[in-house]
């Protein structure tokens, strides 16, 4: 057995509406599926999902204590980019009121390259990396 992508992560959420706002208009991704009964929202990004849970669905009241800066559940995930263009993706991240890191080169699954951390509303970091340097 060889693992071969991310097929999904989970991240258990506080405000929805606000958390969906960044993730589909800031980042790019959509609504795959919900389910409501569970509370469970999963959200394309490329071949891969993020599945959101609200604290206070059925999923999340399983997690215990809701996420913040003391309690994260992740250090930080990744979503490989295309185009990785440096000004665009701070131009849209500003735009939706997040605060982009600086570009730095970061090794990832392809290799090294260019990647920028920026903090969603609920303070989980998320990667963008672009294509590995040649």
């Amino acid at each position: 057995m060889r693992p071969r992508e991310i097929d999904h992560i989970v991240l258990r959420v506080t405000d929805l509406d606000r958390m969906l706002r960044f993730y589909c208009d800031a980042l790019g991704c959509s609504v795959e599926k919900r389910q409501e009964k569970i509370g469970l929202v999963q959200l394309r990004a490329g071949r891969s999902l993020i599945d959101l849970v609200p604290v206070d669905g059925e999923l999340g009241r399983t997690g215990g204590a809701a996420p913040g800066r003391e309690g994260r559940n992740l250090d930080h995930f990744c979503l490989r980019v295309e185009p990785f263009d440096e000004a665009t993706i701070r131009q849209r991240l500003q735009a939706h009121g997040a605060e982009p890191g600086p570009v730095e080169q970061r090794n990832g699954a392809e290799g090294e390259g260019p990647s920028i951390y920026v903090s969603d509303p609920e303070g989980n970091v998320v990667e963008l990396k672009g294509p590995p340097q040649g």
